[in-house]
């Protein structure tokens, strides 16, 4: 008996990268649970996908709902399902800036990413890829040197990460991020943040072997991207499949990249 296809779940994947990475790793014969809110759009992407590889179906998953997670964590449990690669692509990018922009950004872009990967965490095996789909944007010259510094500690915990993360929103609502060492653009802290903690999961998940790299897939054209981005779906998708299919000892880890090279955090 042959083994089974390995499994893929993508976050976010009824439209722009999500769909493109679900597509391409279907394609290399995974087979694939397109994550989606919107049950409708979810299910009409994943039919249009099923059958161009591997098999691709839909999951309903809203990444900042406690209840969503759990449900889904425990659905895919009880069907046994292994999740051999986990792709966090879920994401916003709001318009404006204030304490509710920031919030709602951050809860999204970097605690959807946590605890999704935290409540699937027991179904990834060793030898997994866990892939942060980031942005350059997120790179720390976006900080001031002494925030760098604090989020490059090799000692940082996931709490004082978290910590700071909450504290940015804080710091945004009494108008003192700029002080802090901040920069005025809430997707901007999310990637840090989210990169930081592909760093940080990294060094936790080593001993079973899950890798765990973040990946900016460039300025690609979707929906969040517009129609001048300068690059098309497919290139920006290629990155994240990439990271999502590295094996063996020599693959990296705790890694941030764009089209298989390591750029800077």
């Amino acid at each position: 008996m042959s083994d089974p296809k390995p499994t893929a779940l993508v976050t976010g994947g009824n439209r722009g990268l999500g769909l493109e990475t679900a597509r391409q790793l279907a394609g290399r014969g995974f087979q694939v649970l397109l994550a989606s809110r919107d049950a409708r759009a979810g299910q009409a992407a994943a039919a249009r996908l099923d059958g161009q590889g591997g098999p691709v179906s839909h999951r309903v998953l809203e990444v900042t709902g406690a209840a969503s997670i759990a449900a889904l964590a425990a659905d895919l449990a009880g069907a046994g399902t292994r999740i051999d690669v986990l792709v966090n692509n879920a994401g916003i990018s709001g318009e404006g800036f204030d304490a509710e922009v920031a919030r709602q950004t951050l809860a999204v872009n970097f605690f959807g990413a946590m605890n999704v990967t935290d409540a699937l965490l027991p179904l990834i095996p060793e030898g997994g890829n866990i892939v942060m789909v980031s942005s350059g944007m997120g790179e720390l010259s976006g900080v001031s040197p002494a925030l760098g510094q604090r989020l490059l500690d090799p000692v940082l915990t996931r709490a004082a990460l978290v910590d700071l993360m909450r504290s940015f929103v804080s710091e945004v609502q009494r108008g003192r991020h700029a002080e802090a060492g901040w920069p005025s653009s809430a997707y901007r802290v999310s990637k840090v943040g989210l990169n930081m903690l592909a760093r940080l999961l990294a060094r936790e998940l080593a001993p079973r072997r899950i890798r765990v790299n973040a990946v900016c897939p460039g300025w690609v054209r979707t929906d969040m991207g517009g129609p001048g981005a300068s690059r098309p779906v497919d290139k920006g998708a290629a990155s994240i499949v990439w990271a999502a299919t590295r094996s063996g000892p020599e693959a990296p880890t705790g890694g941030f990249f764009r089209d298989g090279r390591a750029i800077p955090w």
